[in-house]
C-alpha cells in the first residue's frame, strides 16, 4: 500500500489552484509539494496569437518587470504582433490611396463638365 502524505494547506479539494506533487526527500520521506498554476503567454489582440519577446508570467509578476522586458520597441508592441500591425499600415495606407484616387476622378469629372 502507498505511503499516505500529509497535505500543507487547509484546502483538501482537488482544485487548479490547489495542484500537489508528492516528492521523495533524501531522507526517504514523502511530502506534498503544492504547484503553482501555469503561466500562459500573452496574445495578440487582434488575432490571437502568442506575442514574441514577453515572457509567459502570471499577471502580479508582471508588476516586477522592467517597461523594457513588457513591451517591443514597435507601434502597438506588446499589445499586437508584428503581422497584424503590417496588416494595419497596409491596409490604412490603400484606403488612403483609395481616397486620393476617388478626389481625383471627382476633379476630372467636374472639369470635364466645365
Amino acid at each position: 500500500m502507498a505511503q499516505r502524505v500529509t497535505l500543507r494547506k487547509r484546502q483538501p479539494y482537488n482544485t487548479t489552484s490547489n495542484r500537489r506533487r508528492v516528492v521523495k526527500t533524501p531522507g526517504g520521506k514523502l511530502v506534498v509539494h503544492h504547484l503553482k498554476k501555469l503561466a500562459s503567454s500573452p496574445k495578440c489582440g487582434d488575432c490571437g496569437d502568442a506575442l514574441a519577446g514577453i515572457p509567459a508570467l502570471r499577471p502580479r509578476q508582471y508588476a516586477t518587470l522592467s517597461k523594457r522586458q513588457k513591451t517591443v520597441n514597435r507601434a502597438y508592441g506588446g499589445s499586437v504582433c508584428a503581422t497584424c500591425v503590417k496588416q494595419r499600415i497596409t491596409r490604412a495606407f490603400l484606403i488612403e490611396e483609395a481616397t486620393i484616387v476617388k478626389r481625383v476622378l471627382k476633379a476630372k469629372a467636374a472639369a470635364s463638365k466645365k
